[in-house]
């Protein structure tokens, strides 16, 4: 068990915070120094067989290819081992065992480096890619043991940050070292093997956690692993086609990355340094995206951000085709002299910021991941996207090669990626609707609201509820998506779904419309209260807004009836179904205390008046209450009622 008490003390006040802390700082360290070696090592032979040593059967043009090669073919093989192993070993202990291979391997590779041994070379890099492969699912899956729900997205934005700047750094460094005249390959081996002692050194402070499914037998066939491990995650179609999101990311990833050297030498007329500053580019890029996941997502798990992150995506790389088209003719630039041109100055900025995007895109969905898969299951679900992870990979590096061979230019090849994200991104977020739901319920209350919520701990983490709330304005359904961390599902007036595009995502999200003859929920719709039981069965929230229809001046109305019917049916079913009161408040009232919207709505009385934007909303939660006992005048009044300014329970409807 985590013996650490921030564990359980709540949230820290910003993801670099738990830097401080033991649960999380010797993990992140460890993956950090893991990363850094791995790139290392691969950058610094990769250097040594295409420029100093001369190998018949290894000529420099092939030479990335087969270390990179070699490299991803554990994660084939061995990926759906490593997830049982992950799920059934108590995973501190797990880490010093891939720590421990680290450093056998390493001492291998100096000897390597210092006899020129390019097969033993080969070896250790296939033993690196081995020990990535075993690592890979005992990263994530240690993250939501140690880790709260307001805390897991800070996290994966800093494991991923890390794990970019450490790729950055151990390129550069693998690079710089063997490139030392006569000592060069003395010193990578001493690098190499000084980089995993320091991982194993701070593995041994990463504290225990409970092994989640000590029981395990491992089943060392990775191809029917494999398969079954995806079976387990279609179970839960969010989280399995969040799999196929993660590696559309890798895939898109991949083709910037492998196509670097050529975009600098054969379009930006730039020398090998100006290759180095485009990886550098792209690794802060992704570095600063997955830190900015925290602060955008109100320190919640947040999928909202996806759509936006692949929107960023593509537009930023639809953009550097057309930033690098028609640059001038030049003799290979230096550095310096590349990035005094105005003309280079749109294409690092477009590089930054589609890497950054990514970022944004990544860690939402890692999160989600780690968050919704069974418990018993999540290192091999990881461990199974790691698999869909390389295949991607594998399959952006053919595809690329043909386009190329087929005489598309790379930023052509950039053109068509981001084209091509754009059709994988509509397809992902009209299967999975809860993305896009969610992204307009973020940019409504982000960017054209001032949402504030009060009493945010009176919302369950889990398990089933329903929210109950008054209803002052259009946009109401899509306020309290965005107020709430975890998907719910709306039981909303047939009016509503009839809105050309609101309605369309209310649909397409499952939204339950009880009576397609009137406005109040339940009054007629028995196949639609066995479908809110159904929900409430399976541990989902619901949304439900008793006055049926949008308030004209303001005041509180009656509420329906339906609503007491579901509670008095789920509690009849052995349902324990807590209610919690929500409040909206809105402009000058929100100030005030009251329900009411400005002055303006009261002005046009018969007709729903959109909500001014930029306005103040303030959403107040309170602590739940037994369904069983509530009556719908107390429901009311309570709804009515707030901190600043207790509104009378004979308040007119």
């Amino acid at each position: 068990m985590v013996t650490d008490t921030a564990a359980t003390a709540g949230p820290p006040p910003d993801q670099f915070a738990l830097l401080r802390q033991r649960r999380f700082a010797p993990y992140f360290w460890t993956q950090f120094t893991g990363a850094a070696n791995d790139n290392l090592f691969k950058f610094a032979f990769t250097i040594l067989v295409t420029y100093q040593l001369q190998v018949a059967w290894l000529p420099p043009s092939l030479a990335g290819l087969v270390i990179g090669a070699l490299f991803i073919l554990p994660f084939v093989l061995f990926s759906a081992t490593s997830g049982q192993l992950a799920d059934k070993m108590e995973k501190s202990r797990l880490m010093r065992l891939v720590k421990n291979l680290e450093v056998g391997i390493m001492v291998l590779a100096a000897f390597g480096f210092l006899t020129g041994n390019v097969p033993v070379l080969l070896a250790c890099t296939f033993g690196m890619g081995l020990h990535s492969t075993l690592f890979g699912p005992v990263k994530f899956a240690y993250l939501p043991q140690v880790l709260g729900e307001r805390e897991i997205t800070g996290g994966n934005g800093m494991v991923e940050m890390g794990t970019f700047v450490a790729i950055l750094l151990g390129n550069v460094a693998g690079g710089l070292i063997v490139a030392i005249p006569e000592t060069g390959h003395r010193d990578i081996a001493i690098a190499c093997v000084l980089a995993a002692l320091a991982g194993r050194a701070v593995v041994q402070w990463v504290p225990k956690t409970a092994a989640t499914d000590p029981q395990l037998q491992i089943n060392w066939n990775p191809f029917t692993e494999t398969w079954r491990n995806l079976k387990i995650a279609h179970e839960d179609l969010v989280v399995f086609r969040s799999l196929l999101g993660i590696s559309w990311m890798w895939f898109f990833g991949a083709v910037f990355l492998s196509q670097f050297p050529a975009f600098a030498k054969d379009v930006l007329h730039g020398d090998a340094q100006v290759a180095s500053l485009l990886l550098v580019l792209f690794s802060v890029g992704v570095g600063v995206g997955a830190l900015l996941c925290e602060r955008l997502s109100r320190r919640h798990v947040e999928i909202g951000l996806v759509p936006i992150g692949a929107l960023g995506m593509s537009v930023f790389s639809i953009d550097l085709y057309f930033a690098s088209r028609g640059l001038p003719p030049a003799a290979s630039l230096t550095l310096a002299e590349f990035v005094v041109q105005p003309a280079h100055w749109r294409v690092m900025a477009d590089l930054v910021l589609l890497a950054l995007f990514a970022g944004i895109y990544s860690v939402p969905m890692y999160a989600l991941i780690q968050l919704r898969s069974p418990v018993t299951h999540r290192a091999r679900i990881i461990a199974a996207n790691n698999i869909l992870n390389a295949l991607f990979m594998i399959a952006s590096s053919l595809l690329a090669g043909v386009l190329i061979s087929a005489g598309f230019t790379v930023p052509q090849v950039f053109l068509f990626t981001g084209l091509a994200n754009i059709v994988v991104g509509a397809w992902v977020f009209l299967v999975v609707p809860d993305y896009l739901i969610r992204c307009v319920a973020w940019v409504l209350s982000r960017l054209f609201f001032r949402l504030r919520l009060r009493g945010e701990q009176h919302l369950p983490a889990t398990g089933p509820a329903v929210l109950v709330c008054n209803h002052i304005g259009a946009v109401d359904p899509f306020l309290v998506i965005a107020a709430t961390p975890r998907p719910v599902r709306l039981l909303v007036n047939q009016g509503l779904l009839q809105r050309p595009v609101a309605g369309w995502l209310f649909r397409l999200s499952g939204a339950i419309a009880p009576n397609p003859e009137g406005p109040h929920p339940f009054t007629a719709g028995p196949a639609a209260q066995e479908a809110a039981l159904q929900a409430l069965n399976s541990g989902e929230m619901l949304v439900v807004f008793p006055e049926g229809r949008v308030s004209n001046d303001g005041s509180m109305q009656i509420f329906n009836g339906g609503l007491l019917q579901l509670l008095k049916l789920a509690h009849s079913r052995g349902l324990t179904v807590p209610v919690i009161l929500m409040t909206l408040t809105s402009g000058a009232a929100a100030g005030a205390g009251g329900s009411v919207e400005p002055a303006e709505r009261r002005r046009l009385p018969g007709k729903p008046a959109p909500r001014s934007l930029f306005a103040e909303v303030t959403l107040s939660a309170r602590a739940p209450v037994a369904g069983p006992t509530v009556t719908m005048e107390s429901l009311r009044d309570q709804v009515a009622w707030s901190p600043d300014k207790p509104v009378s329970a004979s308040r007119p409807a």
